[in-house]
């Protein structure tokens, strides 16, 4: 997911006790072959247009309002908030907390880490769908080395550069390294949805391996593996088991963005131990140095052509090595790790219903289409495609955004506007601006043909790629270069399941990353 902010969630290493979410008996002999008969025939029951007063509807600038919310004394203040965000209350009931103190979704507060690692730590917050925006308009905000937040991390982890994520679009290298990425997706199309196949049918054979022996198998380690070596065969034309890097990249992927993001982390430590160790101090970079070697030995070795373009741009070799590592393993991979199980949890939990609908319309567009899974074909899958959007929407892999005022302006929320001067530090965080109650019926429900129909409006409220989903990433913007290469990826997840099962059963707990998904039932596919 290059050029998008992405920073994970809390590292929980104290794994929760799963609970099952049964989405369908176990599969004990499989029916026989019948002809599909319709695929999403009827109406959508759950897609219902909000009843609340859209943002368009509204005045364009409500009263103006002092922003609410103070920063406290210096020093005290940034660390009574940290302690509140990771401990005392929690990410989310941290900024629900304010909320309901200031009556207020802008105000002021302290985002972490805070002393001694970042020295600024103050922000107004955005969190609703209507302010939050204005952190993708590159006229009004600056990006400048914002991708992880109010710090950033040693440039030794990435070879010494400024990578693309932390480039402003007003800097010249912004717009030459975002083609070369460009130039990337489009030069690698052909082998994409092929390598996704080939990749993936690995990854369901293993799990299938694994349930006949252990009763249940591992959906997100298996992701893991399979997620690096698509994103290797598809993108470079490699594959990881041929070279000296082996099967090593999604182990030592992890570690490396844990250098980079630890300071805005927990690990499930003791909190005094993490508060002086990680929270106070940054990991050393050396101690990563010989394997991001192994990394970018790989990615050098595996990147030729693109290469050569980077040096057509301007940009030397080693320059958009480094940055192709990060955008493959950083983005992209770090994406898939964190959003491939949420997508899988999401429809689980829908049930078998769901699971149904959507294995009659994927099997039956792709037998119209001669048995191929290609774009077109995908296009026409209006639910499959709902539930793509509704996943990205409900959980999105991208919850935070910052940007730095460049002017004096006026930010506005559905209730108020807020006067921000020059040079203050806005942050939004997304899961809030996606579950905007104003904007989403039911907003914190998964509702999978919300945006099926007449719910395709409101897919410009779909913000993960750091812009709206109706818009494209450009050279001038900070959108997400690769939003649709994530998006088609998905959908190809969705379709690759349910052509090869009907339904199946799983566990969800905690992992390192977001959710840890457990197979416990795969009900081969009957029709």
């Amino acid at each position: 997911m290059a050029s998008t902010s992405l920073s994970f969630p809390s590292l929980q290493l104290q794994f929760h006790t799963p609970q099952k979410t049964s989405s369908s008996k176990p599969y004990s002999r499989r029916l026989s072959i019948r002809p599909i008969t319709a695929s999403v025939s009827e109406k959508p029951s759950l897609q219902a247009p909000p009843t609340t007063v859209s943002p368009s509807q509204q005045p364009t600038q409500p009263p103006i309002r002092k922003i609410p919310g103070n920063y406290g004394l210096p020093f005290i203040g940034p660390i009574k908030d940290r302690l509140d965000y990771f401990y005392n209350l929690g990410r989310e009931e941290f900024f629900k907390s304010k909320m309901q103190k200031y009556q207020s979704t802008v105000f002021r507060t302290n985002m972490p880490p805070g002393p001694f690692i970042s020295h600024h730590p103050n922000v107004v917050a955005l969190l609703d769908g209507k302010s939050f925006p204005i952190l993708f308009d590159v006229t009004k905000v600056e990006k400048r080395d914002l991708f992880t937040g109010t710090f950033m991390p040693s440039t030794e982890l990435t070879g010494g550069y400024r990578v693309l994520s932390y480039l402003d679009p007003s800097e010249p290298n912004h717009g030459k390294l975002k083609q070369l990425l460009f130039f990337q997706l489009k030069s690698s199309r052909d082998r994409v949805i092929p390598e996704f196949h080939s990749t993936y049918t690995e990854l369901f054979e293993t799990l299938e391996k694994d349930l006949a022996t252990k009763a249940k198998a591992s959906f997100s380690e298996a992701n893991d593996q399979a997620a690096f070596n698509f994103l290797a065969r598809s993108l470079y034309g490699t594959n990881p088991a041929d070279t000296k890097l082996g099967l090593d990249g999604p182990t030592i992927i992890p570690i490396w963005v844990l250098f980079q993001l630890s300071p805005i982390l927990t690990l499930g430590l003791p909190k005094l131990l993490e508060e002086l160790s990680i929270h106070t101090f940054r990991l050393p970079p050396f101690l990563v140095k010989k394997n991001y070697q192994r990394l970018y030995d790989f990615f050098y070795e595996s990147s030729g052509t693109i290469l050569n373009e980077a040096e057509r741009l301007g940009i030397s070799r080693e320059e958009a090595c480094h940055n192709l590592l990060f955008a493959t393993c950083f983005n992209s991979f770090g994406g898939m790790k964190f959003f491939f199980p949420n997508v899988v949890k999401w429809i689980g939990r829908a049930g078998v219903k769901l699971h149904t609908q959507l294995a009659e319309e994927i099997r039956s567009v792709v037998r119209s289409n001669g048995g191929k899974v290609t774009m077109a074909a995908m296009e026409q899958m209006p639910l499959m495609k709902s539930v793509v959007y509704e996943a990205f929407r409900i959980e999105p892999p991208v919850p935070f955004q910052y940007g730095i005022a460049k002017k004096d302006m006026i930010v506005s929320s559905h209730d108020a506007s807020f006067e921000v001067k020059k040079g203050e530090l806005l942050f939004g965080y997304q899961p809030f601006a996606t579950k905007d109650p104003k904007i989403f019926e039911r907003a914190e429900e998964f509702v999978a043909d919300r945006f099926v129909g007449e719910g395709e409006k409101l897919l410009k409220h779909v913000l993960w790629s750091n812009g709206p989903e109706t818009e494209k990433p450009t050279v001038g913007n900070k959108q997400c270069a690769g939003k649709d290469f994530v998006v088609l990826i998905t959908r190809l997840l969705v379709v690759e399941l349910f052509l090869r099962y009907d339904s199946f059963e799983m566990e969800v707990g905690t992992s390192a990353l977001g959710s840890s998904v457990t197979v416990t039932s795969l009900k081969r596919a009957s029709f």
